[in-house]
């Protein structure tokens, strides 16, 4: 019991408070931080624990902690208590609400628990939430103490789900005193578990929590290419909760040599999964970072240029403005439109590009190297001046090809003077008049599309 007196003097001084918190903080103003204490008070916490009840050596261990926080307004704390109302019934109270100079109150309702009832740890933690003050700046953190040993209703994981989802509360921890190794197991879905064997433990892991809910994490993202050169640049970058999935940190990554990387505060109570919004993006899952402790992470992220455009000659028609889709070689999903012309950034990597001509051009397996530039040019286009028979028709434009006819585009039924921008090759027009279904009506014509050049065609 010495030794654990001893322990709590020293982590009760000012002076390792502030020397600890001035590593914790690299900013003058600080988000609130909302504390809830959830405390058993169970029956089993009158059995003894090495120097004392369990529910003795807690209440001494909390009132020195009060005492050495005293002074730190950016953390406020609250008290909901369970199993100390009657024997009969499993209720759980907010003995302590949040607000300013509530000290006092903590200290005094500490003091005089009794344990008295059974377990109810999963209804303490369902009715937590409504216990946080509804401020968007803050951090809500809970932690659970409790030994496990009375029968609860086995539902605190599900309940533990709903509440670390629901994005109020950034993370839970639960502390587990003189309880048997497999009580980790029954509570470790719950949030962070620490399981005290001794007591000596009880008030360092206590206050080491304390000045987790106080600290922040600096990271440093370095996007890298292949050999893990720092040169890519200009990359929106977006941090999400990995628990909630909700956006934490959005930023574009810059780097040059006229300022600095951004070096951003999250928060290491947090799970982060990091996207960068290169094409296609670049996903880190499942970061957590080291309280107190600036991270340089390195993401790979190997970047070429791509660009299609045509060659430069005056024509005596309106060239279209074309979009270009581009995909990952082999997958379906189109990963980014670009226009002809323009010049984009994408992963290195194997492409198939389609350019939405008549018609489309297909490129597949183009290759886009790190730090190179993909310039391809395509063909200029020509233009088929179709004159047709005056009167309402119907028909198409068929692509002439190795392994058959491929259809390009309808045309139009009323209009007898037909201005069509095709890509060279060579095609073959069908047309009926719209009034005859028989075959003898139906004429066809074969002719060629030459770069930048209009081809004359008339059907009669």
């Amino acid at each position: 019991m010495r030794r654990l007196f001893i322990i709590l003097s020293l982590l009760a001084t000012c002076g390792t408070w502030t020397g600890l918190r001035a590593q914790a903080t690299t900013s003058a103003q600080q988000d609130k931080t909302h504390l809830l204490l959830i405390l058993d008070c169970s029956n089993s916490m009158w059995d003894k624990w090495q120097s004392d009840s369990k529910i003795k050596v807690t209440q001494q261990v909390l009132l020195r902690l009060l005492d050495s926080i005293e002074g730190q307004n950016h953390i406020d704390m609250a008290l909901r208590v369970f199993g100390h109302l009657n024997n009969h019934d499993l209720g759980t109270q907010l003995e302590v609400p949040f607000g300013p100079d509530n000290l006092y109150k903590l200290r005094s309702k500490i003091k005089t628990l009794v344990p008295n009832g059974g377990c109810t740890a999963a209804s303490a933690l369902n009715n937590s939430l409504k216990d946080f003050p509804r401020d968007a700046h803050s951090r809500n953190i809970i932690l659970i103490i409790t030994d496990g040993l009375d029968e609860c209703d086995g539902s605190i994981c599900d309940v533990a789900r709903q509440v670390n989802g629901s994005g109020s509360v950034v993370q839970t921890f639960i502390i587990g005193i003189g309880s048997p190794e497999n009580f980790k197991s029954q509570l470790d879905c719950a949030g962070r578990f620490t399981l005290l064997t001794d007591e000596e433990r009880f008030a360092e892991t206590l206050y080491q929590i304390f000045l987790l809910s106080d600290q922040k994490a600096l990271l440093t993202l370095d996007v890298v290419d292949a050999d893990r050169r720092p040169y890519e640049t200009d990359i929106p970058l977006a941090l999400f909760d990995h628990a909630t999935h909700t956006l934490r940190h959005a930023t574009i990554h810059h780097f040059g040599s006229d300022s600095p990387v951004d070096t951003l505060e999250v928060d290491p109570l947090l799970t982060y999964d990091i996207t960068l919004a290169t094409k296609p993006p670049v996903q880190l899952n499942d970061q957590h970072f080291t309280p107190g402790r600036h991270t340089r992470l390195q993401i790979v992220a190997p970047q070429g240029t791509l660009r299609l455009h045509m060659p430069s000659k005056r024509t005596a028609f309106q060239m279209p403005d074309y979009s270009v889709l581009v995909r990952r070689h082999g997958d379906p999903t189109i990963l980014a439109t670009q226009r002809l012309g323009a010049t984009e950034h994408y992963l290195a990597g194997a492409y198939d590009i389609d350019v939405l001509s008549l018609p489309v051009l297909h490129l597949d397996n183009v290759s886009i190297r790190s730090g190179s530039d993909t310039d391809m040019q395509i063909p200029l286009p020509g233009q088929l001046a179709l004159t047709k028979p005056p009167f309402p028709t119907t028909g198409s434009i068929f692509a002439l090809q190795a392994d058959g006819l491929r259809w390009v585009c309808d045309l139009d039924p009323t209009n007898m003077n037909e201005r069509i921008v095709l890509m060279p090759g060579n095609y073959q027009v069908v047309l009926r008049p719209a009034d005859d279904s028989s075959y003898d009506a139906v004429q066809t014509a074969q002719f060629t599309i030459h770069s930048a050049q209009q081809t004359g065609l008339t059907l009669k």
